[in-house]
């Protein structure tokens, strides 16, 4: 299992609601490799949000088992999520979460700062990873000084910032124009080319495109899994 970073086995997630039960993933299976490049897609209801969520350890399952990087997470309580959360992914996600009036310097350290970094390595950190992203000339702007796509870069060097072994994109063009999300998902594309292991969630199928691998849920389970001859096209 070395050499896989996503392990799930009959992995299923059930909502009570009332006297309804609600099987939003019905029992999945699928392993991901480290360096992998995946779009996980499916539509409203299809379970990509719940299977996402379980996958960042952000939920639990009902049932299944899940392995994260060779360790069994999916028993896992709480706190021991959120330290794995915390060590081994970041997350991109559609809003960008950054605080208004911080820098873009400070808004990447801030992860550093909880997990107890010193100042001085800390703010090297996050500048590499602001250069990384293109955006060394930009440190010291707030974001509303910065454009959507800036901003959302912004929120990419701070995913990377703890290094994790997995990045995890949350419909991360949702709120960008169509010119700066192929700026985005070139970035991405970037990051994988270079070793990053990246999920992707999304329901928009050219940006699913930019991945070497889609896996389409419905109805909780998965419809399609297969490789993307395309992928090497679109950048």
């Amino acid at each position: 299992m070395s050499d896989l970073i996503i392990k799930t086995e009959g992995l299923r997630k059930d909502y009570v609601l009332g006297a309804e039960t609600v099987r939003a993933v019905r029992g999945v299976d699928l392993n991901i490799a480290v360096g992998e490049f995946v779009a996980i897609m499916g539509p409203s209801g299809s379970g990509k949000s719940t299977f996402m969520n379980m996958i960042g350890c952000l939920d639990t399952p009902t049932d299944g088992r899940y392995w994260l990087s060779g360790q069994l997470v999916s028993e896992l309580s709480d706190d021991q999520l959120a330290r794995v959360r915390n060590q081994k992914i970041g997350f991109v996600f559609q809003t960008f979460n950054l605080l208004p009036r911080a820098t873009a310097l400070h808004n990447v350290e801030l992860p550093l700062i909880y997990a107890g970094m010193r100042g001085k390595e800390r703010r090297a950190r996050a500048a590499e990873k602001l250069e990384l992203v293109g955006l060394g000339d930009r440190m010291d702007h707030k974001p509303p000084e910065l454009s959507g796509g800036q901003r959302q870069r912004v929120a990419v060097a701070r995913a990377l910032v703890n290094e994790p072994d997995l990045l995890l994109a949350d419909e991360p063009t949702g709120n960008l124009d169509s010119v700066t999300s192929t700026d985005m998902m070139r970035q991405l594309t970037e990051l994988n080319a270079n070793g990053q292991t990246i999920v992707l969630v999304t329901h928009e199928h050219d940006i699913a495109e930019y991945a070497k691998r889609q896996v389409h849920l419905k109805d909780g389970l998965i419809e399609q899994d297969f490789l993307n001859a395309q992928a090497e096209v679109m950048v």
